[in-house]
C-alpha cells in the first residue's frame, strides 16, 4: 500500500547532485567559452578592416575617383575613416557612410606607405604602394598569453586586393 501513496519525482539529494554536475561542467568549459568569444572578436574586427578596405576600393572604381581609409587614433580608439578626393585635392568624408572602430582591446600596427592612409586610385590600385610597408596587423593579448593565434595581420597589395592572414607572435 505504501507503493501506491508515493509520487513520482526526485529526490533533494538527486537534484543536489544534478546541479553539482551542471556545475563543474560550466566551471570547465567557461575558459573555452571565454577564448572562443576572444578569438570570434579578433576574427570579426580584422573582417570589418577588410571590409572598409574593400568598401573604399570598390568606391574609388564605381564613382572614378580617388578614395582612401584613414586610420585615426583619439584616446586609444582606432577609427577607420573613409574619405574621397574632392576637385581641388583636399580630402573630405564620404557622406552616407559611418565612421568605424576598431575595439581598444586589440593592439593595432600599422606599417602603411603614407602616415596611417591607404589610398585608391580610380582604377582600383593602390597609391604609393610600398611591398615593404603594406600592411595593418591587431593583436589579442589575452590570446597572445595562452600561445594561441593571436594575429590578424592584412596585407594590401598594389593592385587593391587584400589578403587575411591568420598568425602567432
Amino acid at each position: 500500500m505504501e507503493s501506491r501513496m508515493r509520487k513520482n519525482g526526485f529526490t533533494l539529494l538527486e537534484v543536489l547532485v544534478v546541479v553539482a554536475i551542471m556545475g563543474i561542467m560550466m566551471i570547465l568549459t567557461f575558459p573555452s567559452i571565454m577564448n572562443s568569444l576572444e578569438t570570434r572578436d579578433l576574427e570579426n574586427s580584422a573582417r570589418d578592416v577588410q571590409t572598409t578596405l574593400q568598401q573604399a576600393r570598390y568606391r574609388a572604381v564605381i564613382d572614378k575617383i580617388h578614395c582612401r581609409i584613414r586610420f585615426a587614433q583619439t584616446s586609444g580608439l582606432w577609427q577607420m575613416l573613409l574619405e574621397s578626393m574632392n576637385s581641388d585635392g583636399t580630402w573630405s568624408h564620404v557622406t552616407g557612410v559611418p565612421d568605424r572602430e576598431i575595439s581598444r582591446k586589440f593592439t593595432v600596427t600599422l606599417d602603411l606607405p603614407s602616415t596611417q592612409t591607404i589610398e585608391f586610385t580610380p582604377v582600383g590600385i593602390v597609391e604609393d604602394y610600398d611591398s615593404t610597408a603594406n600592411s595593418l596587423t591587431l593583436q589579442s593579448s589575452k590570446l597572445k598569453a595562452k600561445g594561441q593565434a593571436d594575429l590578424r595581420v592584412l596585407t594590401v597589395f598594389g593592385g587593391g586586393t587584400i589578403s587575411y592572414a591568420k598568425g602567432t607572435s
